[in-house]
C-alpha cells in the first residue's frame, strides 16, 4: 500500500519537485516581480517626469521598461529545458538589467536634484506626493533587481541545495512479496 500524502503537503512536494527541475525559475520569479512592480507603479513614474522633465527622464523610463521586458525574455532563453545555460544570452541578460539599474539611479538622481535644488525648487508634498513615491519606486525596483541578479549569479549553489532535499514518497510493503511463487510458472 502507497502512503498517501495530504492534499497540502503533496501540493508543497510537487512544488519543491518542480524546483529542483528547473531552479532558475526562483530568480525568474524574482524578476517578473520586478517588471512587475515597477510596472503597476508607472503612473507615480510618468506623472513625475512630466511635472520635473529634467534630462532624460523620459528616455530612461523607456528604456528601464523595454530593457525590462527584454532581459526577462533573454532570461527565458537563458535557460532552455533540459539543455545547458546558454551564456551568451545570460550576459546579454546582465546587461540589460545593468542597464535598468542605471536608469533607476539616474532617475532617482534627477528626482533628488529637483527637490534640493536652490532655484525653482518642487515641493513633494502634498499634491505632488507622487515625487516621494516615484522616488521609493525607483529605490525598491534597484533592490528587487539587485537580488534577482544575486539569484542569477548564485544559482549554481542553491540548486545543488535543492538537489540534496528528499523530495521522495514512502512506499510501504504489504508483506505479500514472499507469498508469490513465480518458479514454478510453465513456459
Amino acid at each position: 500500500m502507497a502512503k498517501n500524502p495530504s492534499g497540502i503537503r503533496e501540493f508543497w512536494r510537487k512544488r519543491l519537485v518542480s524546483l529542483k527541475r528547473k531552479p532558475s525559475n526562483i530568480a525568474l520569479f524574482v524578476m517578473g516581480i520586478a517588471f512587475i512592480y515597477y510596472t503597476f507603479n508607472l503612473t507615480q513614474i510618468s506623472n513625475t517626469t512630466a511635472l520635473i522633465n529634467g534630462p532624460h527622464m523620459g528616455l530612461t523610463g523607456f528604456i528601464t521598461i523595454l530593457l525590462s521586458t527584454l532581459s526577462l525574455v533573454c532570461f527565458l532563453n537563458s535557460f532552455p529545458h533540459r539543455k545547458k545555460v546558454n551564456i551568451p544570452m545570460l550576459v546579454l541578460m546582465l546587461l540589460m538589467v545593468a542597464a535598468v539599474i542605471y536608469c533607476d539611479y539616474y532617475y532617482g538622481n534627477c528626482i533628488t536634484t529637483a527637490i534640493t535644488r536652490e532655484e525653482n525648487r518642487i515641493d513633494p508634498s502634498g499634491a505632488n506626493s507622487f515625487i516621494l513615491a516615484a522616488r521609493t519606486v525607483t529605490n525598491v525596483h534597484m533592490i528587487i533587481l539587485c537580488v534577482g541578479t544575486a539569484l542569477v549569479a548564485l544559482l549554481p549553489v542553491y540548486s545543488k541545495a535543492l538537489k540534496k532535499i528528499n523530495t521522495n514518497i514512502d512506499v510501504e510493503d504489504n508483506g505479500g512479496m514472499q507469498k508469490i511463487d513465480i518458479s514454478s510458472e510453465d513456459a
